[in-house]
């Protein structure tokens, strides 16, 4: 009987670690090499982010430089293409005079720095309570399947790959999608929502993307004003009256 509970229970065990892993940047705790992504491979900003990394630091006193590595972490992430390279963690970590490790560790837990190569355009579907209720995983399959990929892989013509996120911040608005613009690099990086979208709607975003168009971002909606009720304001249609106790001469 025992023996049998233990089978069970490692088969369930072995079940669990069969399923796909999530998209976050913790999905891959460790580094391996790989010929484009290794410590001697030579890294450093560009002339024009060295400029900012300067306008970065002087946010921070002298003695706190380690406190801007998260701007600059995303820094070297717009210049590369959307991902870091073990190699630009290791120049991050110069700029700061800090251990690699204490860079790695910042690297490897904010799902916001890509640790893979992405494509130029990122997609990312906000996985979130709300958003899965309002049809997040739909939104997914149709990326999915319109691009012909899996999550985190990247399109052969190297213009979209399709990650998750949690929590967007939009919840009336759901379900989302983040657009991360990496086809001009740090100069032209974009960080746009795209708010109740459908299965459709996404499709068409990625369409406009991959002709160089900018498909308006916010609400997707047409009868939505922002974050406003469908339809329009139901209440609150006047200025309110202020309370007597704030008109001292009423007192």
């Amino acid at each position: 009987m025992l023996a049998r509970l233990a089978a069970n229970r490692l088969l369930e065990i072995r079940q669990i670690f069969r399923q796909p892993t999530r998209s976050f940047s913790t999905a891959l705790n460790y580094h391996i090499d790989s010929p484009d992504n290794k410590p001697d491979l030579p890294w450093e900003f560009s002339a024009a982010n060295k400029e900012k990394v300067k306008e970065i630091l002087s946010h921070y006193p002298s003695n706190y430089k380690q406190s801007a590595v998260i701007p600059l972490l995303d820094l070297a992430q717009q210049q590369h293409g959307g991902w870091l390279p073990v190699s630009a963690m290791n120049a991050v970590a110069k700029v700061i005079e800090v251990a690699p490790i204490r860079v790695y560790e910042v690297a490897t837990f904010y799902s916001m720095f890509n640790r893979a190569k992405v494509g130029k355009y990122h997609l990312l579907v906000c996985g979130t309570t709300p958003c899965m209720i309002r049809g997040s995983r739909e939104i997914e399959d149709a990326l999915l399947k319109h691009l012909g990929v899996k999550r985190n892989e990247v399109t052969k013509d190297g213009l979209f790959s399709v990650g998750e996120m949690e929590c967007m911040g939009c919840c009336v608005n759901a379900p989302m999608i983040t657009v991360a613009d990496y086809s001009n690099g740090s100069e032209g990086y974009t960080y746009n929502y795209y708010e109740d979208v459908t299965p459709g709607r996404v499709v068409e975003i990625v369409e406009k993307l991959r002709k160089g168009e900018k498909p308006p971002h916010g609400t997707q909606n047409p009868g939505r004003i922002r974050s406003g009720p469908e339809g329009g304001n139901t209440t609150l249609l006047s200025e309110p009256k202020p309370p007597p106790c704030r008109d001292l001469d009423a007192c």
